[in-house]
């Protein structure tokens, strides 16, 4: 006997698929993970395919501080009466950091 914990969310999807199969949740989540165990490489590939895009979300949100913080910047300046330099360059790398974040969130949710 094991024991395993789900979050309700988790709990859901698993039990949304136990009953598609026909199974109970024990058995369904005993098939599914001898089946995972028959292919440990498309498994691990799958597991580490996930790793690297809540890696990516992680730096392209370190980046958008970086960026937010340049940006505030810019506006305490123009509000202060100052001229600041860089503004083209700041608001691309701002698109580029949404781009990021948007393609790595789609590409979580279409594995969902």
């Amino acid at each position: 006997m094991r024991n395993t914990r789900l979050s309700d969310e988790e709990l859901a999807r698993v039990t949304a698929g136990a009953k598609a199969a026909g199974l109970t949740v024990s058995g369904f989540l005993a098939r599914s993970a001898l089946a995972a165990s028959r292919d440990l490489e498309r498994a691990a590939a799958a597991i580490a395919g996930d790793r690297e895009l809540i890696t990516e979300l992680f730096a392209a949100r370190r980046y958008l501080g970086h960026v937010s913080n340049n940006l505030n910047q810019m506006a305490r300046a123009l509000n202060s009466g100052g001229k600041p330099t860089g503004v083209g360059s700041v608001l691309a790398a701002t698109g580029q950091a949404v781009q990021r974040v948007q393609q790595a969130t789609d590409q979580l949710i279409a594995r969902s």
